[in-house]
């Protein structure tokens, strides 16, 4: 059963301006716009793509070496992205990817949905 988040994680309630959602189509681009104005990237893992869309080699490691250089944070829902180990070179992975603070609460809110 998938869960669907309606409201964000109660920090993000009036603790500061409104989050928008954007979506480009190009994580390079995307990308560009998280480390420039902050906020998360994330490419889950769905029904259609169970082991998620992104390839972890040539799109997920390399930018989330780049984010947590930047002092960010990148996730794959079970873990850091970077400790994944490739067991092909074409391998998926989903991955969340920001800003510290906002991977962080939706860990947390993922956490919250987990125990219900």
């Amino acid at each position: 059963m998938e869960k669907t988040l309606v409201h964000p994680h109660p920090k993000l309630l009036g603790g500061g301006p409104p989050m928008g959602a954007r979506y480009v189509g190009s994580m390079v681009e995307d990308m560009h716009r998280t480390l420039k104005y902050g906020g998360i990237f994330m490419y889950p893992a769905t029904t259609k793509s169970p082991k998620g869309k992104l390839r972890l080699q040539y799109e997920c490691n390399p930018m989330a070496y780049i984010i947590e250089q930047a002092g960010g944070k990148s996730e794959s829902g079970e873990g850091p992205t970077l400790d994944i180990v490739p067991t092909d070179i074409h391998q998926r992975a989903p991955i969340f990817i920001g800003s510290a603070d906002n991977v962080n609460d939706y860990l947390a809110v993922k956490k919250n949905l987990g125990s219900q």
